[in-house]
């Protein structure tokens, strides 16, 4: 399992982890909860660019859709298909159901450390 601790989060409740030269996006465990029960997923597809700030998808709860916004400007390497197939992975596991991973990495949003997301969220 994925520690909270080694990731950073942007103030819009998404996670970032750094692979090598790759950076892993997902939702937080925050953002999960308040969402409900996950349904639907809308992500780009690979070679598209993300830009830090603007949205690279949307998810679909029972309660709404919300906008996932990029941390970082980059290329996506890959698609976490899994995801397309069964949104609910992100409830049971919001740390370990990445939407994306991401290469070529030019820009990020201010990233907050897990105590700092923490302390944000109060």
């Amino acid at each position: 399992m994925i520690d909270p601790k080694d990731l950073k989060f942007s103030r819009d409740d998404e996670w970032v982890r750094y692979e090598g030269d790759a950076v892993f996006v997902g939702i937080s465990d925050y953002a999960q909860s308040e969402l409900g029960d996950l349904v639907f997923i809308n992500l780009p597809e690979v070679d598209d660019e993300v830009i830090a700030g603007e949205p690279l998808g949307d998810v679909e709860s029972v309660k709404a859709v919300a906008d996932i916004i990029s941390p970082i400007t980059g290329i996506v390497l890959e698609v976490n298909e899994d995801l397309l197939d069964d949104a609910s992975l992100i409830n049971s596991d919001p740390y370990g159901s990445w939407f994306v991973k991401v290469g070529n990495v030019s820009d990020e949003v201010e990233l907050l450390s897990a105590d700092e997301y923490d302390e944000y969220r109060g």
